[in-house]
């Protein structure tokens, strides 16, 4: 009366192109998802991995606790950054977020 023969499905399922197609958005939200979360946080990470890598001895840096300072020593794990004349703190490589200009430190 309302729907039309042509419009009803049967009962004991609908064929494999109309199943594909119901799976069609959630796969096209996976792919939005990826290229627009996933992958630039993995290209940050990647990034960041490099810097600390790349940390060398007289670098000035920016540390996740906000101090700034002038590496003078390094390790596998542990930095010695001068962050006063005489005051010499040991970070976590980890704990650098941001190499600085040179200059930046005075």
């Amino acid at each position: 009366m309302f729907i039309s023969s042509a419009y009803a499905q049967t009962a004991a399922g609908g064929d494999m192109q109309s199943s594909l197609m119901s799976m069609l958005p959630l796969v096209l939200m996976f792919v939005v998802l990826y290229f627009v979360m996933i992958r630039p946080q993995m290209k940050r990470q990647k990034e960041a991995r490099a810097m600390v890598e790349a940390l060398a001895k007289g670098d000035e840096v920016a540390t996740a606790g906000g101090m700034i300072g002038k590496i003078t020593k390094l390790g596998d794990v542990y930095l010695g950054v001068e962050i006063a004349n005489g005051v010499e703190v040991q970070l976590q490589r980890s704990a650098v977020v941001q190499v600085l200009p040179k200059g930046t430190v005075k």
